[in-house]
């Protein structure tokens, strides 16, 4: 779950909408509830039409066909319909059950048990057979369409529409959609018919039971190739289930099962009876629970400008003021009565939350939203002129437009053409951010709309505010000077972009953005690299042959160092030539065709990365009258050490495969003189590596010298993907449950436990010198004595309670501590946790592009932070 956003509807007829449940290609799901109802009963989740597509005739006919298709099936593992999809209503409404993807399901505990995977296939199978015997094909299979819920799976698409990897309207009313999963008779160009769900089915149940998809996992064309003409290979798929599955997966549509035959075959008892008892892992049952706690406790979001009836006035009072900040932990002022570590005195200028247990977040002062619109030349603006600070709000016509708190669908009007012919193919922008100090200086595109948060509106545009204009047009490309300071900053203001970069139209988001020495911001995607200027966010260079790398390193004092999947380059900072190449197939020998993981980490200048083939283990000698058996395929797993300044491996030593193809991805957890420590991410456990840990993380341990392991051990309930960071001291701060626990690492023994509230599960710590900075899902981000564990200050991010947890990062100086997540980035002063200001763009990319969901990232870059959101980049000034 996730908070509503600006543009997202209020009401849905009879349901106020709560939150962002999940998304699709196609449609945005959202959690309900209807005004008429009392508790959990009153919860449901309406699926909305995208706006964007809702126009198209062929997407209104294509949705709703699927929700007339999803009322006929209605039942068994079906949710029942409780509003049905209309011509004038594009959304649906259904009763929230809780429950989480197959996707969230993979990504939270692994590959699901035997046992799990065959009540998934039994009840998927059971509804195929419903939909087949009318000699229809369902095509909605996909693993964001099925859903895992206490009692059983849950279908929820109902057609290629609801299944969509993308959707796209195109010109003149049409619609394109492009599937997730193809089958062989597709790729062909042939119509799909009942067997072509059943090879879906079979791609579903071994991502299901292994964690990756066989065929269907790459690039598109690539996988397109494989499905038509390869087998696939099931080794890591449980033998009970490998020639079912691989039935499903034949190539001709007359050699698959039906879906009666895969459900009897899967749970002759029904799912239903197999999954009496339980059938979910307990991670899965946990988060469950917590789903559904975190859900009955959420409240409509309140709007200090609107609400779903109209308009109402803000009570909010001048821009200056703010209330008084808060004292850190141990001090009081005059007055008051005994303070306990973490709390403080009430505040109407905090947002409180639900859930948050019974320490509220101290106060801090008011802080701002900085928005970027992005319109084009000749429109209206797309937000209102803002008043001067400190005046009141114009009074509001009793029938002015409400699009903020307007029920579905919207209405849009058509905006005007931009001047000039649309480029899909721009090159990336940067635009230099400047101070205006009058406003007769037109806004253009770029406008940067700063407003103070009045009272307890958060991020709502209150009634006073500020505006700050920036340079809309490019500065010539000879000017490589930095860009100028920004101008007097206002308490609780976040500063003004030093600079803004926005990647071309069209091309990928960045597979990862790093800054090199504090001087160059290195992205790289698959169509190469390009490194930015960090004092004016100009180019600096591309490199086309550094296209796939997904590290960028600083070797030695001279040169910039990218890993990509198959060779290590050195590249020079200054124009991008490539100074250095090796090439895994030469440098480390015995490895033929090596798959590297994604890179461990690194201290100074030695790296630590995985890798691994696959050889051949020749069958044994037949004994006489014996026929001979057969060669088997083995995948042995290297953990390296290599040197990226002298160029040299160091060391390798053998570690346990993966999961398929069998390279396990390490993560390093903590770095000391003597040794390191690290946990393999769980997308890469094998299932028996999954059942030997019973739910619990295997931490290991290797001698920085030789490589050596020293041990293996458990901490605690730490789960595999659960929160885990080290210290240089032999400290692991751990998510155990609700609560945050410290371990020696010598003896796994516990040293401290910090009590969380009731789903407040913890993100990853940062240990910053005697504290340790913590988050949690509740918004919290806190600072803690890592010998002790006792508080030293708790604040707020005033963001709605969704599911993940903000990402913390230091600033260079270790001053500012950020909080970033798919809301907003929100600064702290590190030393005493003064809530310093909030940062948040709009989200939309131009006025016709698609809105932006990717969460907000921070780089550290010595006095300066990158926040980067998807394929926007912002330079800020830091402390």
């Amino acid at each position: 779950m996730e908070a509503l956003r600006q543009d997202d509807p209020r009401r849905f007829g009879p349901y106020t909408a709560l939150a962002r449940f999940r998304a699709s290609a196609s449609a945005v799901h959202y959690l309900a509830r209807d005004a008429s109802g009392t508790g959990s009963d009153a919860l449901a989740v309406v699926t909305a039409a995208r706006p964007g597509l809702a126009a198209a005739p062929a997407f209104r006919r294509r949705f709703l066909s699927e929700a007339r298709t999803a009322e006929r099936l209605a039942g068994g593992w079906v949710q029942p319909p409780l509003v049905p999809a209309t011509d004038d209503t594009l959304w649906t409404a259904s009763a929230y059950v809780p429950a989480v993807t197959l996707t969230e399901a993979i990504g939270l505990a692994g590959p699901l048990p035997e046992r799990a995977v065959r009540i998934l296939g039994a009840g998927l199978a059971e509804t195929l057979s419903r939909v087949h015997a009318t000699g229809a094909v369902l095509q909605g299979l996909a693993p964001g369409t099925v859903l895992l819920a206490e009692d059983g799976p849950r279908l929820t698409a109902f057609g290629p529409l609801g299944a969509a990897a993308s959707a796209e309207a195109r010109e003149g009313g049409q619609l394109s959609v492009r599937l997730g999963y193809l089958t062989p008779e597709q790729v062909e160009g042939r119509e799909a018919g009942p067997a072509s769900d059943l090879f879906v089915l079979g791609l579903l149940l071994a991502y299901a039971a292994t964690g990756t998809t066989p065929l269907a996992d790459g690039p598109a064309e690539e996988a397109a190739e494989r499905i038509a003409h390869r087998q696939a290979e099931l080794t890591s798929v449980p033998a009970e289930l490998r020639d079912l599955i691989a039935n499903c997966l034949a190539k001709d549509p007359a050699d698959r099962p039906t879906a009666g035959s895969v459900a009897a075959e899967l749970a002759l008892e029904g799912a239903a009876g197999l999954a009496k008892g339980g059938w979910l892992p307990e991670p899965l049952s946990a988060a469950l629970r917590d789903q559904a706690a975190r859900a009955g406790a959420l409240e409509p979001p309140a709007d200090p400008v609107q609400d779903a009836e109209g308009v109402r006035p803000t009570d909010a009072g001048p821009a200056d003021s703010v209330p008084a900040d808060t004292v850190p932990v141990g001090e009081r002022t005059a007055g008051e009565g005994p303070q306990t570590a973490g709390e403080g005195p009430g505040d109407n200028g905090t947002t409180r939350f639900l859930g948050t247990g019974a320490r509220p977040p101290q106060t801090d002062r008011a802080t701002q939203q900085l928005s970027l619109p992005r319109e084009p030349a000749g429109t209206a603006p797309a937000h209102p002129a803002l008043p001067p600070a400190g005046a009141r709000p114009p009074a509001t016509p009793p029938n002015a437009p409400t699009p903020a708190a307007q029920p579905y669908p919207y209405a849009y009007p058509a905006a005007s053409a931009p001047h000039g012919p649309s480029v899909p193919t721009s090159p990336p922008r940067t635009t230099p951010s400047t101070s205006a100090s009058a406003s007769a200086q037109a806004p253009g595109r770029r406008a940067l709309i700063t407003a103070v948060a009045a009272g307890v509106a958060g991020l709502v545009l209150g009634g006073t505010a500020v505006s700050v204009l920036g340079a809309d047009e490019p500065a010539s490309a000879a000017d490589d000077k930095p860009t100028a300071e920004p101008g007097p900053k206002l308490p609780g203001r976040a500063p003004d972009p030093r600079w803004i970069h926005t990647r071309p139209a069209g091309s990928p988001v960045p597979a990862t953005a790093g800054i090199w020495r504090d001087r160059l911001l290195v992205l790289t995607d698959s169509a190469g690299a390009t490194a930015l200027d960090l004092r004016t966010g100009r180019k600096a260079w591309e490199r086309a042959d550094a296209a796939g790398a997904q590290t960028v390193l600083a070797a030695g004092d001279g040169l910039c160092f990218l890993a990509s999947p198959t060779e290590f380059l050195w590249l020079s900072p200054e124009d991008g030539r490539i100074e250095h190449r090796v090439r895994f197939v030469d440098q480390f020998t015995g490895v033929p065709n090596m798959k590297v993981a994604p890179l461990t980490g690194i201290s100074g200048s030695v790296l630590w990365f995985t890798g691994s083939h696959t050889v051949t283990v020749k069958a044994p000698k037949p004994k006489k009258g014996k026929k001979p058996g057969k060669d088997t395929q083995v995948v042995k797993a290297y953990l390296f050490a290599y040197d990226i300044v002298r160029r040299e491996e160091l060391w390798r030593t053998p570690v346990p495969a993966g999961r398929a193809p069998g390279t396990p991805a390490y993560r390093l957890t903590a770095v000391r003189n003597a040794d390191f420590v690290v946990r393999q991410s769980a997308g890469t456990l094998t299932p028996d590596d999954v059942k030997a840990g019973k739910g619990k993380a295997v931490f290991r341990c290797f001698d920085r010298t030789t490589g050596k392991q020293l041990w293996s051990r458990q901490f605690g309930t730490v789960a595999p993907g659960g929160a885990a960071v080290g210290d240089q001291e032999g400290r692991l701060y751990g998510a155990v449950g609700d609560d945050l626990q410290a371990f020696e690492t010598g003896t796994g023994k516990p040293v401290w436990t910090l009590d969380g509230a009731e789903s407040s599960v913890y993100g990853t710590p940062v240990p910053a010198g005697g504290v340790l900075h913590t988050t949690n899902r509740n918004q919290e981000v806190a600072a803690v004595d890592r010998a002790t564990g006792k508080p030293v200050w708790r604040r707020s991010t005033e963001v709605p309670i969704g599911d993940g947890t903000p990402a913390l990062t230091l600033s260079g100086s270790g001053k500012t501590l950020y909080a970033a997540d798919a809301s907003q980035v929100t600064a702290f002063r590190a030393e005493d946790g003064r809530r310093l200001w909030k940062f948040q763009d709009i989200g939309v990319q131009d006025p016709k592009g698609a809105t932006v969901t990717a969460p907000y990232r921070v780089l550290p870059a010595g006095r300066a932070v990158v926040v980067q959101r998807g394929g926007v980049f912002y330079s800020l000034p830091a402390e």
